[in-house]
């Protein structure tokens, strides 16, 4: 069977133009604006004038709670939740129960992965066993099994010796190192970002060098070795202008900001609504603008989610006790279109590049990112002119904690396409 879209504003190559396409088999068959030559009677036709036609976007940054955590989000309605959001390709963290820290575990995840998901779901292996310890997991032996970089996300690798041997057996296999940069040894009980509203509010906050101090040693080691270093979730000034430099002087460093750390700052946190906790904590309005801008100067490679479920239960309504985290799959394009891209803050096209065909360049991810002929029909197609309520009963993940439910948005997905199957299509109204 033959899938025609037609009349779309489809993003190819770095620009927005008028053309169709056709999907055959799975694979993207043909692009232009005269594609009679392909068609036989065998056929169907969707029509997407007055939509924006997209690669499937990219998310590396993703948190699926399986196995061990089921009751806040399985493979399957982690997956559908990015079908959803537009999200044909996400990379899943490692800090499930039990830890994929050996090539078995890790060839496990991903027979598992295949088996439930409904994208593409690239699997990280930890950095060392447990995603605590100091003793390394056998690197050429997860990149065997499958694993496309490794990550101790959730917690940051304390010892400079570890993460510099770490870098060295990442490099010498070509795996990226994805680092959670964060000095416990400086979060003093902390459960916001240290600053004037944490005082106000009466909460114990950490400076901002708890994240800064360990992306500074970490550069120097990534020079050090060469490795692909990669910084998730980047939050801070500081950290910023130190990946400027860094990349500036031949460091071969990434970095991904989220939705999240993008959009709000400290001045939103109340103090009760714990679906503002989360780590890296949100910063200060400089640090925001400072992310912002970082986005159109090249410093921030990336836009990932952090899609990170939890149950009402977690996240309670201490923000003492409550669990770090809010859900991202479903509301990230809608949220940066709307607050980024129609505020003037940012362009389309740099919105596109920063959700999909950046992410998949960097992580050498060859089959996502770009519509093109003769890769897989990883497509979606979103709305872009009509407003709409971020609605919590329209969630497909097991997660609600997220602040921006009941916000009016643009950007809704309207279709989403794996493979050249259709995996989320927007109800009818």
């Amino acid at each position: 069977m033959k899938t025609l879209i037609k009349n779309g504003t489809v993003f190819n190559e770095g620009h927005l133009v008028n053309e169709d396409l056709l999907v055959e088999d799975g694979i993207i068959r043909a692009l232009g604006k005269d594609l009679h030559e392909y068609l036989t009677d065998d056929y169907v036709e969707f029509d997407a004038g007055n939509l924006l036609v997209s690669p499937g976007l990219v998310d590396v940054h993703v948190h699926y709670r399986e196995p061990g955590q089921t009751e806040k989000e399985t493979i399957k309605t982690g997956s559908a939740a990015a079908a959803h959001g537009g999200f044909t390709t996400v990379g899943a963290m490692p800090n499930v129960d039990p830890v994929p820290d050996a090539p078995e575990k890790v060839a496990q995840m991903i027979a598992k992965n295949q088996k439930d998901g409904l994208v593409h779901i690239a699997q990280y292996s930890a950095i060392t066993t447990g995603r605590t310890s100091d003793q390394l997991v056998n690197m050429a032996g997860v990149k065997k099994a499958g694993a496309f970089a490794v990550s101790n996300d959730g917690n940051g690798v304390q010892s400079a010796g570890t993460m510099y041997r770490a870098m060295q057996a990442a490099k010498a296999v070509g795996l990226p190192l994805a680092a959670h940069v964060e000095d416990e040894s400086l979060l003093f009980g902390g459960v916001m970002t240290e600053g004037a509203r944490a005082k106000y509010l009466g909460l114990p906050g950490s400076p901002e060098v708890v994240e800064s101090s360990q992306v500074a040693r970490d550069l120097a080691l990534a020079k050090a070795t060469g490795v692909h270093y990669h910084v998730c979730h980047v939050s801070t000034k500081d950290s910023l202008a130190m990946i400027r430099f860094a990349k500036q002087n031949g460091v071969r460093v990434t970095c991904e900001a989220t939705p999240h750390h993008l959009l709000l700052s400290d001045e939103c946190i109340d103090g009760h609504d714990t679906n503002y906790k989360m780590n890296p904590p949100l910063r200060h309005e400089e640090d925001r603008r400072a992310l912002v801008a970082a986005l159109n100067d090249g410093t921030v490679d990336m836009i990932a989610t952090d899609h990170a479920p939890h149950t009402k239960e977690n996240k309670g309504t201490d923000f003492y006790c409550g669990a770090n985290g809010i859900t991202g799959s479903e509301t990230a394009f809608a949220l940066l279109y709307t607050k980024l891209v129609k505020a003037g803050l940012l362009k389309l096209e740099r919105l596109l590049d920063l959700m999909a065909t950046n992410p998949a360049a960097a992580f050498n991810l060859t089959e996502a990112g770009r519509l093109e002929v003769g890769k897989p029909a990883d497509i979606a197609i979103f709305d872009l002119d009509h407003a709409y309520v971020i609605d919590q009963r329209d969630y497909l993940s097991k997660g609600r904690n997220t602040p921006f439910t009941r916000m009016t948005v643009y950007g809704q997905t309207v279709l989403t396409m794996v493979d050249g199957q259709v995996v989320y299509r927007r109800k009818e109204d």
